[in-house]
């Protein structure tokens, strides 16, 4: 499942997990993951970066200006499908 994404400066998805494989591509602005229930480990990705998400691993991001972004998700998100995705359409 492919999906490419705008977000406002600012805007936080919250510390989640899903069984997918996460795979994300900033396209334009800056993203600031954080990783693990603690949110331990960090990275800032910029335009042109990726990073691979394994599945149930808890995961933060903050949209550092306005952010376009590609997600690509296996197997496809049920949740995203159905609408119950509450952690992001809050």
């Amino acid at each position: 499942m492919v999906a490419k994404m705008k977000f406002k400066a600012g805007f936080v998805v919250p510390l989640h997990s899903h069984m997918h494989e996460q795979v994300t591509q900033v396209i334009s602005g800056s993203m600031r993951f954080w990783f693990g229930e603690n949110k331990e480990q960090s990275m800032d990705l910029y335009p042109g970066d990726v990073v691979v998400i394994p599945s149930n691993l808890p995961h933060e991001a903050l949209m550092i200006g306005d952010v376009e972004e590609v997600d690509t998700w296996a197997p496809p998100r049920q949740d995203w499908l159905d609408k119950t995705d509450d952690y992001l359409r809050k």
